[in-house]
C-alpha cells in the first residue's frame, strides 16, 4: 500500500549504507524519474530541469570519477575517509544526476530583463523542489538516498565521459540504493521558534 504523503516526507532521509539490490525494475525508476520531472514546477513553466540517470557500469564509472578528481584535489594524504564516503556512493544501484539548462536561464533573462537577476536564483529553487520529488518518491519504493554536491570539480569529466552539453549545469548528485543500515537520529528544532502565525 502506497504511503501517504505526510508519512513519506518524514521517512525521506539521508542514507549512506546502500547496497545494488535491485529494489524495483529499471522500468519502474524510468516511471518515478519521468513523473517528477514531468510535474514538478519551475519558474515561468521555464522547465529547465535536466536529468540523467545512471546505472551499472556508468553509475559506478560517475564514483570512481569523483573518487579519482578528489584525490588529485586534496591528495593521497588523509584520503582514506574520503575514499570510504567514496565507496558508499558506489555500493548503491544508481545516481541521478540534477542539471539546469543555462540556455533557457538567459533566454528568459533576456526576455524578462527586469527580473534577470532573479532566474538563476528561480532556477535553483526549481532544482530543489525537483529533487526533493525525486527523493521522496525513490524513498516511497523503497530506495535511500542521499543528496551530493562534487560539482563543480567533477563537471568537466562528467560532461566529457556522457557527453554532455556545455548548457547543462549540474546542481547535484543523488546516489540511491537499498539502504543496508538505517539513518541516525536527526535533531529538530522547535516548531515555535521556525513558524509563527498571525490572523
Amino acid at each position: 500500500m502506497a504511503k501517504d504523503f505526510s508519512s513519506a516526507i518524514e521517512d525521506r532521509r539521508s542514507y549512506y549504507s546502500l547496497s545494488k539490490e535491485i529494489v524495483v525494475p529499471n522500468k519502474r525508476i524510468k516511471e518515478v524519474i519521468d513523473h517528477a520531472v514531468q510535474y514538478s514546477p519551475s519558474a515561468f513553466n521555464s522547465q529547465s530541469a535536466r536529468v540523467i540517470v545512471l546505472t551499472g557500469k556508468s553509475h559506478d564509472q560517475l564514483w570512481n570519477i569523483t573518487k579519482e578528481t578528489l584525490r588529485k584535489a586534496v591528495g593521497d594524504k588523509d584520503f582514506e575517509k574520503t575514499e570510504e564516503k567514496i565507496k558508499s556512493f558506489i555500493n548503491g544501484y544508481g545516481t541521478v544526476l540534477f542539471f539546469e539548462d543555462q540556455a533557457i536561464i538567459e533566454r528568459l533573462q533576456e526576455q524578462f530583463k527586469t527580473y534577470a537577476e532573479n532566474f538563476p536564483i528561480w532556477s535553483n529553487q526549481s532544482s530543489a523542489i525537483l529533487q526533493f520529488v525525486v527523493w521522496t518518491s525513490l524513498e516511497i519504493e523503497g530506495f535511500g538516498a542521499s543528496l551530493q554536491h562534487y560539482n563543480p570539480l567533477i563537471d568537466d569529466e562528467v560532461r566529457k565521459t556522457w557527453d554532455i552539453s556545455r548548457d547543462w549545469k549540474l546542481i547535484a548528485q543523488m546516489p540511491f540504493g537499498k539502504p543496508t543500515a538505517e539513518p541516525g537520529d536527526k535533531a529538530v528544532s522547535p516548531l515555535e521558534e521556525r513558524v509563527k502565525y498571525y490572523q
